[in-house]
């Protein structure tokens, strides 16, 4: 393993910055939601999401760090073909993400916005049945994510999905490769490899959970180069 990857990075990434807006933020979201669909890692989350599955029941999912929507389409429509009566609330700190993202999820009524910080009170107000986060986790370090999830246990009913990257050489040098050749978004060429050295080793994820207080959990390696944790807890 290369010797920059034995541990976690926390070297900012440009969309940290919650000021980012126009063209800029327009340009980055449009070309992740290519990225992620030509490299599949989306299906993690909706595969995470069987494990809720009740078609008696209605479905309320928070999506914290919710992008552009795209992962939230896909989430309605994994749904709508099972029959499920489904409402997600999308979640970003930048609220000029969430107007982006209204924008492109016009044709979804199911999904409604809430532009705040995940650690504010105003979140903290919220409920659902699951949350879902998909490469989002990643952006904070250990401690604040061991805050995150002990607050989530209080605010989901049933659980959470979280769908992130494995730290891994051949991931962080792909990345840096394709976002070179084939990215006009200054913010996603550098973006998508230090996500990469934000990201996580299985044992690292394990001892986070284990120390927000969950036991109740399943941690599965996917492609491209993805941790599924489905984690279940009861009230």
């Amino acid at each position: 393993m290369s010797n920059f990857l034995r541990k976690r990075s926390n070297e900012i990434e440009l969309m940290d910055d919650l000021q980012s807006s126009g063209p800029v933020i327009d340009q980055t979201l449009k070309e992740l939601a290519v990225i992620n669909q030509l490299l599949g890692g989306n299906y993690v989350t909706l595969l995470g999401l069987d494990s809720f599955t009740n078609q008696d029941e209605p479905l309320h999912i928070i999506d914290i760090g919710c992008g552009g929507g795209d992962m939230m389409m896909q989430i309605c429509d994994w749904a709508t073909k099972q029959g499920i009566d489904i409402r997600i609330t999308g979640v970003d700190a930048n609220p000029n993400i969430i107007e982006y993202a209204r924008r492109n999820t016009e044709n979804y009524p199911q999904i409604d916005y809430l532009a705040c910080d995940i650690f504010s009170e105003e979140f903290k107000a919220l409920t659902c049945d699951v949350v879902t986060a998909t490469l989002f986790t990643h952006h904070f370090s250990d401690n604040e994510l061991i805050r995150l999830f002990s607050q989530l246990k209080g605010q989901a009913r049933k659980g959470m999905v979280i769908n992130d990257l494995h730290r891994h050489w051949f991931a962080y040098h792909s990345i840096k490769l394709l976002t070179r050749v084939f990215s006009k978004s200054k913010m996603v060429r550098n973006d998508a490899a230090v996500s990469v050295k934000r990201a996580f080793h299985k044992n690292e994820l394990a001892t986070i959970l284990y120390k927000s207080g969950i036991h109740g959990f399943d941690l599965s390696w996917h492609w491209a180069f993805r941790w599924k944790v489905v984690a279940t807890w009861d009230h």
